[in-house]
Parts: C-alpha cells; sequence; structure tokens
C-alpha cells in the first residue's frame, strides 16, 4: 500500500512498522520439556509486549513499538503448534536428543554440550541444536566413539 493512503510520516515509519517473519526452519520442530515452557514464556512476553505497545497514543509509535512483538508472536505460535517433545532420554549408551554429552577435542579440550531443539539452542549455555554438525556426528554414538569433525577427532567420554 502507497504511503500516500496511510498516516504513517513517511515510507520509513512504514517499512519500520512491516517487519518481515522470523524464518522458519525445515527441520522437524523436536523440543525438549523445558524448551516447550520457554517458547510459552517468550511468546507470553511478546504479548505482553504487543499489549502494552497498543496503549501508546501516537499511531506511528504505537505501530513502531508493536511492530516486533507482533513478529515474534507469529513465529513463537507457529513454533509452538508443531513443537513435538521428546522425552528425556531413559538409557544412557548412546548420544541421543536430550542427551548430555561430553567429549574430548585432539587439543586436548573437554567440552559438554546437551542436544535440544533449534529455538532452544544457546552455545554458551551448553545446549546446541540437534541440527548442528557436531550434533548430528553425535547422535547414535556411543562412549569411547571417535567421531572426525570439522578436521579434528573428538572422542566422546561421558553420556549424561
Amino acid at each position: 500500500m502507497s504511503v500516500a493512503f496511510t498516516k504513517e510520516e513517511s515510507a520509513e515509519t512504514a517499512a519500520e512498522t512491516m517487519l518481515p517473519d522470523r524464518p522458519i526452519s525445515s527441520h522437524q520442530n523436536l523440543v525438549t520439556a523445558a524448551g516447550l515452557k520457554a517458547l510459552e514464556a517468550q511468546l507470553k512476553q511478546a504479548q505482553e509486549a504487543y499489549d502494552l505497545a497498543q496503549k501508546i497514543e501516537d499511531v506511528n509509535e504505537r505501530r513502531r513499538e508493536g511492530a516486533l512483538p507482533l513478529r515474534d508472536i507469529r513465529y513463537l505460535a507457529a513454533r509452538l503448534r508443531t513443537a513435538q517433545v521428546v522425552p528425556d532420554p531413559i538409557a544412557s549408551d548412546t548420544v541421543s536428543f536430550g542427551s548430555t554429552v561430553t567429549f574430548k577435542r585432539d587439543d586436548g579440550r573437554v567440552q559438554t554440550y546437551r542436544i535440544v531443539g533449534e529455538d532452544e539452542a544457546d552455545p554458551k549455555q551448553g545446549m546446541i541444536s540437534f541440527v548442528s554438525p557436531i550434533a548430528r556426528s553425535l547422535l547414535g554414538k556411543a562412549i569411547g566413539d571417535v567421531i572426525e569433525t570439522s578436521g579434528q577427532d573428538i572422542e566422546i567420554v561421558a553420556i549424561a
């Protein structure tokens, strides 16, 4: 729609209020129980932010402040609709979704990561997505298995 038929101050303002949707992964939307709760909490926060923005009197400011929460609401609602909760693994003999894996790299570094859904992945917090290259290499492997990844061998030393 042309800016001439709206109340925005400019085309720049109009662009600020029509954010493109966040991309949705083509992979299965596997989540842990904690990941599902986190998505629900994020949706609640986005809804609260949008509701707050709707109380702003100035139409341009209201649209600007509501654009990001509205985009997040659409994304999070879609992710919640397609979420498939995977229970925590019962056995720890092989790496699976939800496993916490400790491995040793060639350079001596020891790292521990939990394999989780895409939306809950946070490597700094020790959680990697099941579709990440390292997680895909680890899935189905057992303690003592050595995997080559990124030109480096890693050995699985623990699975929880």
